[in-house]
């Protein structure tokens, strides 16, 4: 039997840009389930003009994700699926407007914007990944559930059956790291290792290691006993490029359980925000 059209959209391949503070995140759909994801630098306005007319062929990107494991697997996996859509539909969801610029001349462009995300009581200025993670977390693993988004700022984001409650906004791990080294005279640049550093620290290194790393888990730890205190049921789910690390530590520590860890959680958002616009508006 033939699929109906609002079927052939929403199994139709489409491609998701996830623009970050640092990087671009992307994620290749089709038959309504993510196929794989991959991440770049941000790019220039010629790097973005390479990749438009090729349809985004595998081609273009191998400068951009040589370095990155499984690249090669990924492209001709792009490739395959990408020549069944052409144009391929482009899904953006961006906090960097002038990384955003770079793509409005590709055909099919659709730009996700707060006013259309399916959540009540969001505020103006919150930003589109903070509602997408939100929208994707409560579809994932149901409400009501808190967010926390290890990435170049550490967030927190909450919601309780469609509806957003509130959050908080400090700096990353990484940022907390960089930003130690580039406003001080004599603090060295560190970053965090897979282990946790000794919390009573004996040379600069890891005295920087231990506040940084313990400081931003006992933040955590108090913000999910808070959330926890007031929505018994209530989940808690991690991502974020950090995330995987954070959640190591939490577990080495025994300081938090049932956290979900979910590295892809913008993008389950996205798609859930897609197919909420294909059966809401004929015209989308």
């Amino acid at each position: 039997m033939p699929k109906s059209p609002l079927a052939a959209k929403l199994d139709a391949p489409w491609l998701g840009l996830v623009v970050g503070n640092t990087r671009l995140h992307w994620g290749l759909f089709h038959q309504q389930r993510l196929q794989g994801v991959w991440h770049t630098n941000h790019v220039t306005a010629a790097q973005a003009t390479a990749l438009m007319p090729q349809n985004f062929d595998t081609s273009a990107w191998r400068s951009l994700m040589d370095d990155q494991p499984g690249a090669s697997e990924m492209s001709a996996a792009f490739g395959e699926i990408a020549a069944a859509s052409a144009p391929l539909p482009l899904y953006c969801a961006s906090v960097v407007p002038t990384q955003t610029a770079l793509w409005r001349t590709y055909s099919d462009l659709r730009e996700v914007t707060l006013s259309e995300v399916p959540l009540a009581n969001l505020y103006p200025t919150l930003g589109i990944d903070r509602a997408l993670n939100l929208l994707g977390a409560g579809d994932f693993i149901g409400w009501p559930v808190l967010v926390i988004d290890a990435g170049t700022a550490l967030t927190f984001t909450a919601g309780s059956t469609g509806r957003f409650i509130g959050g908080a906004i400090l700096p990353g791990l990484t940022t907390q790291f960089s930003t130690l080294a580039h406003q001080t005279a004599t603090l060295p640049a560190t970053y965090p290792e897979d282990t946790l550093p000794p919390r009573w620290a004996v040379n600069t290194a890891d005295a920087l290691r231990s506040g940084i790393v313990y400081g931003t888990l006992a933040t955590i730890t108090e913000y999910v006993q808070a959330w926890r205190q007031e929505y018994k049921n209530g989940k808690v789910v991690l991502t974020g490029g950090d995330g995987a690390q954070l959640c190591q530590w939490s577990q080495q520590r025994q300081l938090l359980a049932d956290i979900t860890l979910e590295p892809d959680l913008t993008f389950l958002g996205l798609g859930c925000w897609r197919r909420y616009r294909l059966t809401t508006d004929c015209s989308f």
